[in-house]
């Protein structure tokens, strides 16, 4: 990014100052002392890139991004409040996880999906994902499991208030913290992706349905209880509803 582009802050639909619990240099507020000389100013193109493909992904999840709508680059970086550069980068990015398509000389169009291609991500999903969960039932003891509560509190605490972006950022931190523990990287990063690609609506479904997030949240909850008390029967159960009935 250019130096004139190094002070453009991520201004999602409204002003937005200094996140909490992030401590500003005193080099970044311009006061330093006449013995110390300012630090040299970094240009953080790629963090920018990065929240701006983070506002985007909540964008899409909560419904804000409509599937089969057309949108700017420049005009969706002056809803951010950026140029349309770290935009564009991040657009591209989400045309290679599918959620969007380029449109040459116009922008990027929304994905439209039905509910076959989910249906498909979950079949996916489960063949993945259920047996790791199983074969981790038997060998993680309760307090591995007992570690991950907070994480299925979460998911919980975004349904009642039934925020979608939010669940869907929980959710996906719940299930990426389970896979975790067997050790395996590259599995995590391609089940990552896949939720991801699964959380993005479907054409005409509604933005966020408060009970069915709960309803997904609790099996997190019930599935946690299983696994710490070490019911094998309960947790296959509960595992393979969760997938047969996943739709966020």
């Amino acid at each position: 990014m250019e130096q004139g582009r190094a002070r453009e802050n991520v201004r999602p639909y409204a002003s937005a100052g200094t996140p909490q619990g992030v401590r500003v240099p005193e080099q970044a507020r311009g006061e330093h002392t006449h013995s110390e000389p300012p630090a040299p100013r970094v240009i953080q193109r790629h963090s920018v890139r990065g929240q701006i493909l983070d506002a985007l992904r909540a964008a899409l999840v909560g419904g804000e991004l409509a599937p089969g709508e057309v949108y700017s680059a420049p005009a969706l970086g002056a809803r951010f409040g950026v140029s349309a550069t770290p935009v564009r980068e991040a657009m591209q990015q989400l045309a290679v996880e599918g959620a969007v398509e380029v449109v040459p000389n116009r922008g990027f169009r929304v994905s439209e999906r039905g509910p076959r291609e989910l249906a498909e991500l979950a079949e996916v999903r489960a063949l993945i994902e259920v047996p790791v969960m199983l074969r981790l039932a038997r060998a993680v003891p309760a307090s591995g499991w007992c570690a991950l509560r907070p994480l299925a509190d979460a998911t919980v605490a975004a349904a009642a208030v039934g925020d979608r972006a939010a669940y869907a950022e929980s959710d996906r931190a719940f299930h990426g913290a389970v896979l975790a523990l067997s050790g395996n990287q590259q599995l995590v990063a391609v089940a990552d992706d896949l939720h991801r690609r699964s959380q993005w609506p479907l054409v005409d479904s509604p933005a966020g349905r408060r009970a069915d997030l709960l309803a997904d949240a609790s099996e997190h909850t019930a599935l946690l209880d299983a696994l710490i008390a070490r019911d094998l029967t309960v947790v296959q159960s509960l595992v393979r509803e969760h997938f047969n009935g996943a739709d966020v």
